[in-house]
């Protein structure tokens, strides 16, 4: 599962109240740990946040780098940032990240909130391994020439975790496009890629699973699932056998 903390924006998020947001996410982190699945603690900004990202990285990888369960994802969809400036910043939390944790997988993102894959397939961090770079689409917006894109930095031997997904537009609502998120489910699986759907939420839009009057507390039935949520817990289910 990944757990997206939001970094800035409101008095919830880690720039403004980083003892509150952090417990939330330790909490993820220790649920995820106990029940023996893997958590992405994923620093949830478009912007790069460089002295905030130390520190927490640095905490998180003393207190939670020896278990398995832990990746890392040290930046979410950079948009305007170019690839040398979002090359450079992970390269510094990363340097951080592995002074407490040698190993655990530590997930990169590329500009155009995550599209722009051909830049670090063409210019990848080597100070480090077991590194990953992220893709995200939402299927009724990004079409065929990102999957193809995608391909083209696989083909270069660039490590690809698609950590945001889903199957309506871009903005997260609008109608869902299950044709489309079919083809790409069938492409990630074709290439053994591994995919989170975004979001566990019950907000109004098509892209939070749960129907808006829904408890957040779970378990949930199906008839409390919205369309995208039971086409995510079927696919969940049927691929994972």
């Amino acid at each position: 599962m990944r757990a997206a903390m939001g970094i800035e924006g409101n008095e919830f998020t880690y720039t403004q109240n980083p003892q509150y947001a952090t417990e939330k996410l330790e909490t993820v982190v220790k649920a995820a740990i106990k029940n023996d699945i893997y958590v992405i603690a994923d620093w949830h900004s478009h912007n790069l946040n460089l002295k905030e990202a130390l520190v927490f990285f640095d905490w998180l990888s003393k207190k939670y780098g020896h278990t398995p369960n832990l990746i890392y994802e040290i930046v979410n969809e950079p948009d305007e940032e170019t690839w040398p400036e979002v090359k450079a910043y992970a390269e510094q939390v990363i340097a951080v990240i592995r002074k407490n944790d040698p190993d655990n997988i530590i997930l990169v993102g590329s500009p155009r909130w995550d599209q722009d894959v051909h830049l670090p397939a063409a210019d990848p961090i080597t100070s480090s391994t077991n590194l990953m770079y992220t893709m995200h689409f939402y299927a009724g917006t990004h079409e065929k020439w990102l999957r193809d894109r995608t391909d083209e930095a696989l083909k270069k031997n660039l490590p690809i975790f698609v950590s945001e997904s889903a199957g309506m537009e871009a903005t997260g609502d609008g109608p869902l496009n299950e044709k489309a998120w079919q083809e790409y489910i069938d492409w990630m699986e074709a290439r053994k890629i591994s995919w989170i759907v975004w979001s566990v939420s019950n907000k109004e839009e098509t892209c939070s699973v749960l129907k808006g009057d829904v408890s957040d507390g779970g378990p949930w039935k199906e008839s409390e699932l919205k369309p995208s949520g039971v086409k995510a817990r079927n696919y969940i289910r049927s691929l994972n056998k």
